[in-house]
């Protein structure tokens, strides 16, 4: 019996174990910290054995296969003996896509996954499809694979998940943007990330469709040095003769073979430039599976966004507070200061991942009137602002964070949380900081 050890048990991993648990296999889950309740029931409840707070190499060594979480590197000294003896180490999208059919519409990008992901889920299912969602949002692929049986998956892709897929296929694959992220987990090499990302577009054929922003400058470098097989579908604001999404007197436009559509850029749901790319990829795909064009124009017009994006908290004498606490990235803090109407201050700071700070430079000198900075270690921000901003205060909470920006801002400014930065220094995660922070601003 084929033996296949998961590593890491959080919804990934314990889908992955449930899946091979039904395909018969004998499976062993191990993960360095401490499982979560629900999912140590879920394993029970499977038969399932595991091992917490700790890796037993004589019970991984011994794999036939490793169906490895996301968050996990392969600089982890268990992996790197994993791949010394050539055991097979992938993903748990990798695996799930075996033991399925449905149509898999998988979505990439630095900035705008989780919005894209939400919304073409948000078409599909309104246009009545039998559709589920997974990947970074929603229950682990797996998992909805062993237990339920959808048509098509929306599939939400880090480039960590698509780092442990080989032969796996995106019928419909959106690659948003590239701009540099988690340059850590790549050797501090640009390439590295960038062919990570690309993988999005591997295994497929002429009958798949690359849904893509033309005019990202990555994007269009990389497509001149590749030969991508698959149907192409560009989408940008100014169009092209093979542009297929595009604006036009106010208007979005999709225009391919099967569909010619179009609705005002004033009625989308969700604001802001980098939303209309992201209702433009949305709707292209949605196209693509024929949903109806009344359909479409309905779900992009009712949206509800997605939490900790831009999103609106409260007003408290005349400041507004907005939680994008799912920033984790430069590129991601300029989409969100380019949308800013007023002036910002703005709160920035967390684990460093080797970040440049000149892309949000401009911005920063033309919006922000104050930074709060919150993280364990600032120096890196510091470096960079202190010459550029005149008020700047260090904090070591989300409370104190709140009352400081509440304090620095005049009436009409904007605090914004915005931080660059990963979570894990004072945080569980970003849903954990934005929460906090959403807490923080309603007891003001």
């Amino acid at each position: 019996m084929k033996r296949i050890v998961i590593l890491g048990a959080g919804e990934s991993g314990t889908g992955a174990a449930v899946l091979a648990k039904k395909q018969g296999f004998e499976v062993f889950v191990s993960d360095m910290s401490e499982i979560k309740e629900e999912y140590k029931t879920l394993l029970n409840a499977n038969s399932i054995i595991w091992e917490e707070k700790k890796h037993s190499e004589n019970e991984i060594l011994n794999a036939d296969e490793v169906v490895k979480s996301p968050g996990i590197p392969d600089k982890a000294p268990i992996i790197k003996k994993l791949l010394a003896q050539n055991t097979p180490v992938i993903s748990e999208i990798e695996f799930a896509g075996r033991y399925t059919k449905a149509k898999m519409i998988c979505i990439t990008g630095s900035n705008g996954k989780t919005t894209t992901t939400m919304l073409v889920y948000h078409l599909l299912k309104n246009a009545g499809l039998n559709v589920g969602l997974a990947g970074n949002v929603g229950q682990s692929l797996a998992l909805q694979v062993a237990t339920a049986a959808f048509d098509y998956y929306v599939v939400e892709l880090s480039s960590f998940q698509l780092d442990g897929m080989t032969e796996f296929k995106a019928d419909i694959a959106i690659l948003l943007n590239i701009t540099p992220d988690h340059l850590d987990r790549y050797d501090y090499n640009f390439q590295n990330y960038v062919d990570s990302k690309f993988r999005i577009t591997q295994n497929q054929t002429e009958a798949d469709a690359f849904i893509f922003w033309e005019n990202d400058p990555i994007i269009k470098a990389e497509l001149e040095k590749r030969h991508i097989q698959s149907t192409m579908y560009p989408f940008a604001i100014e169009r092209n003769e093979k542009t297929k999404a595009f604006i036009e007197k106010d208007e979005l436009i999709i225009k391919t073979l099967k569909t010619l559509f179009s609705m005002p850029v004033s009625e989308l749901a969700i604001k802001g430039l980098h939303n209309t790319y992201n209702s433009m990829a949305a709707g292209l795909a949605a196209s693509i599976v024929n949903v109806r064009k009344e359909n479409i124009r309905q779900s992009l017009q009712d949206f509800q966004g997605v939490e900790h994006r831009l999103e609106y908290v409260a007003t408290v004498k005349n400041i507004r507070f907005i939680n994008d606490s799912k920033a984790t990235n430069v590129n991601s803090c300029w989409y969100a200061l380019q949308s800013m109407k007023t002036r910002v201050v703005l709160i920035l700071g967390g684990t460093d991942k080797g970040n440049d700070y000149t892309e949000i430079e401009e911005l920063v000198k033309e919006k922000v009137s104050g930074l709060i900075l919150i993280g364990l270690d600032n120096k890196p921000l510091h470096e960079y602002f202190d010459s550029k901003i005149e008020h700047i205060i260090d904090v070591q909470s989300m409370e104190a964070a709140v009352k400081e920006a509440y304090n620095m801002a005049t009436e009409g400014e904007t605090v914004l949380l915005s931080p660059c930065c990963a979570s894990f220094d004072l945080f569980k995660n970003y849903e954990d900081r934005g929460k906090q922070f959403k807490q923080c601003v309603r007891e003001l």
